[in-house]
């Protein structure tokens, strides 16, 4: 695996320096005072930066027009599973990304990680996983406890990748499609809580069906702005269905990741019938451009097959 970042322009460089030292604080920080041997035993193996900035790709261009900035993606591969949960373990390094990103201003590119063992990654080169295969082949290791190396893929059969993109497509489109039902159910009775956090799982499901469909991979996250960028990733049709150009098209779209939780338990979340049907909007433009996009993968398996 690579480990240059000569294709990085050296402020870049210098900005995902400190990010894996936010890594290694946040990590030490949360288990300083464990008297559990397993986590006294707790290791960061590998940091990998993965996606455009690795493969040269990336967009940094947040005060044009599109308003379009690419984030770096980071794969932490650590060695115990449990180590591996995102809310006991890993909220802080969020809060703290987020913090210096959003608030300080000493990240200039925000930062999306995901947390998987070695056995993890391992599996799902073994399995052909397309998402692991991609990190391997363009993924450039910014931290390596040891030289050990990641297993050689195993690419599934032409007739194997097309059965399971199909299996994933069929399970997850639908299951978003009723979603939206459900959200026309509850701003129909008014019920816009409700109506919010359905709409929320219709537009969390779409993006887990394009992700698995085109990479056979998808992380075990709720959080609509990773996700979102995770699959901008793979096609640029994705980019455009969200406006970024105005503070208020930042704000509803804001206001949707915040419903999973906040919809639910929060006695102060607000959204208006107005907001819910710009929303939905826009998640019935996300629907067709999944469609379209994972109806061009399948068709795409499918001529390989020939």
């Amino acid at each position: 695996m690579r480990t240059d970042l000569d294709h990085l322009p050296p402020q870049k460089q210098r900005e995902l320096e400190r990010v894996v030292q936010l890594v290694f604080e946040e990590f030490d920080d949360a288990f300083a005072l464990s008297k559990h041997e397993w986590k006294k035993a707790g290791r960061i193996l590998k940091v990998i930066l993965y996606g455009s900035y690795a493969r040269g790709t990336w967009v940094d261009e947040p005060h044009t027009a599109k308003g379009y900035q690419s984030d770096f993606d980071l794969l932490i591969i650590v060695n115990d599973k449990r180590l591996t949960d995102r809310v006991k373990y890993w909220a802080k390094l969020d809060d703290r990304l987020m913090r210096e990103y959003g608030v300080t201003g000493t990240l200039k590119t925000p930062v999306n990680f995901i947390v998987h063992t070695l056995q993890e990654v391992n599996d799902g080169l073994a399995h052909g996983r397309y998402f692991f295969m991609d990190v391997k082949q363009e993924g450039v290791a910014l931290y390596e406890f040891d030289d050990t190396e990641l297993h050689t893929p195993k690419p599934k059969t032409p007739t194997q990748a097309l059965a399971m993109a199909k299996e994933y497509f069929d399970e997850w489109f639908p299951s978003a499609a009723a979603l939206m039902d459900g959200t026309e159910f509850y701003i129909g009775r008014d019920r816009l809580k409700e109506a919010a956090f359905s709409l929320h799982q219709a537009t969390e499901r779409l993006y887990h069906c394009v992700l698995l469909v085109c990479t056979f991979y998808t992380p075990h996250v709720h959080n609509l702005a990773f996700l979102r960028t995770q699959a901008e990733r793979i096609d640029a049709r994705l980019t455009y269905v969200w406006p970024r150009e105005t503070k208020r098209d930042r704000a509803r779209f804001e206001k949707l990741k915040e419903a999973y939780v906040k919809a639910r338990y929060s006695k102060h979340y607000r959204i208006t019938k107005e907001e819910l049907d710009w929303l939905g909007e826009q998640v019935e433009e996300l629907g067709r451009v999944v469609h379209e996009v994972c109806s061009e993968r399948v068709a795409e398996l499918k001529s390989k097959m020939a």
